[in-house]
């Protein structure tokens, strides 16, 4: 399985290389598919999703589908991402992804997708491969609000396969909140590893082993 989890999306050049290398030919001779639920759980303006789409079908894909995971029969929404050469998963509520990836039973079928795909995930689309992705690392990070809106406080983790967390924005001027004192209390409450990503780096995973790659900064608490 190879993962490029990044916090903002492919933003620069170094994200966009390290897509290149995993996926192993020209962009346009592959299929992307983007998955844009976890976005429908944010209220507001939705110019950002709209920039990431733009930058992502930029790219110059052979076919660039868009899946929304609710909604549609469970084998429609696997043969989709059945062909796509990169399954791409964007930003929003990472609650609300996992409870519909979850939900509509669809982890099973996204693992097996993901043995012969490349997976590229954008801040929530990131989050989800942690078995810390729970009630408790809500507490932890302090984000139980983003469960509270789904009308729940708890959430299953769909996929379980990190023991590490993965928290993006780190220094992003769109969470000015997001600064090393942030990080700091975070860090003091959490009895697991996590990575604080800011939006010029990202997660590599192949094969099982784990890199970061940045044009920016990050911290790692262990």
């Amino acid at each position: 399985m190879n993962f490029l989890l990044t916090a903002s999306g492919l933003r620069n050049e170094t994200e966009r290389d390290a897509l290149r290398d995993m996926v192993g030919r020209p962009f346009g001779s592959a299929n992307v598919v983007y998955v844009p639920t976890a976005s429908v759980a944010e209220p507001g303006d939705h110019g950002w999703l709209l920039a990431d789409m733009n930058r992502l079908h930029g790219l110059g894909w052979r076919q660039f589908d868009v899946l929304e995971l609710n909604g549609l029969p469970r084998r429609t929404v696997l043969d989709r991402l059945l062909n796509a050469d990169v399954i791409y998963v964007g930003g929003g509520n990472h609650y609300h992804l996992a409870r519909s990836i979850t939900g509509n039973g669809l982890a099973d079928g996204f693992l097996e997708a993901l043995e012969s795909r490349v997976y590229v995930g954008f801040s929530a689309g990131s989050m989800i491969f942690s078995r810390h992705l729970t009630g408790h690392s809500a507490d932890v990070i302090g984000d139980t609000a983003d469960l509270h809106v789904l009308g729940t406080a708890t959430v299953e983790p769909p996929f379980g396969l990190f023991d590490w967390y993965l928290k993006p924005h780190l220094y992003s001027p769109d969470f000015p909140e997001r600064d090393d004192a942030w990080a700091d209390r975070i860090v003091a409450k959490a009895d697991f590893p996590i990575y604080f990503l800011d939006d010029e780096t990202a997660v590599r995973v192949r094969d099982g082993e784990v890199d970061v790659i940045s044009e920016g900064r990050w911290r790692f608490h262990s």
